[in-house]
């Protein structure tokens, strides 16, 4: 179940890349020519943390004392990652990573070989608002798991994530089969774990869905759970003046 395979991710979408049970945080500023730049910061759950260690130690993933999440490790694959500039996240301690990533056209970012990828973004004209939507499916799911680090997604694969193993299930009947296999601590840490994202856009922001706003500000909360599970595709847009 430890088999190693692949993972992925800003603005609700370095979100993907922390699709484990964890408290993480997002914030960072979208510029006008499409570049951003963010702050990610993640930290695994307590039980969470046993659980996959326990998981990494018997594989042999991981050696004893080494960090659950590789600061260094996840900073070159995310580095590789289309529309990525660099990323610098080091660990705080051995179960979260901290640091900056700067992302050179965010239309790229983790788009799937030619294709678009799952973020769109228009430039603001003084005739024009501009925009940015994200859309994340099972299908773009199962993409953006061929670009990013091999340890994370093996930690899907482990908690039989749907995002990873491509099973479709709903969120109540994967909480259900994580309390099975795992426990109910497990479950209820997954159920109740959100990502926060805060974002910084061109202009004065006008709407948002999926979120609030206030200036040129947006927030998002994203539950955990609808990321792992995708029952329903998840829509996410923000339009500036």
């Amino acid at each position: 179940m430890m088999k190693k395979c692949l993972l992925n991710a800003i603005f609700s979408a370095v979100c993907l890349f922390f699709c484990l049970s964890c408290a993480a945080r997002v914030s960072g500023s979208l510029l006008a020519d499409g570049k951003a730049d963010i702050h990610v910061n993640a930290a695994l759950e307590p039980r969470m943390t046993m659980l996959l260690g326990s998981l990494a130690a018997a594989s042999g993933m991981v050696q004893q004392g080494a960090p659950l999440l590789n600061g260094p490790s996840v900073s070159a694959s995310m580095s590789a990652a289309p529309g990525v500039s660099s990323a610098a996240l080091a660990n705080k301690t051995p179960s979260s990573i901290e640091g900056p990533v700067k992302i050179s056209q965010i239309n790229d970012f983790l788009a799937h070989g030619k294709e678009q990828g799952f973020i769109s973004f228009e430039q603001g004209t003084p005739s024009k608002d501009g925009k940015c939507a994200v859309n994340l499916s099972r299908e773009s799911g199962e993409e953006l798991l061929g670009l990013l680090s091999d340890e994370i997604s093996a930690y899907l694969e482990a908690l039989m994530a749907p995002l990873a193993t491509g099973e479709k299930m709903t969120k109540a009947e994967y909480l259900v089969l994580v309390a099975s296999v795992y426990g109910r601590g497990i479950a209820d840490e997954i159920s109740q774990a959100a990502i926060q994202v805060s974002i910084d856009f061109p202009g004065q922001v006008r709407s948002v869905r999926g979120g609030t706003f206030s200036g040129r500000k947006a927030e998002f909360s994203i539950p955990l759970l609808d990321l792992l599970v995708l029952e329903v595709p998840l829509h996410y847009e923000v339009i500036w003046r």
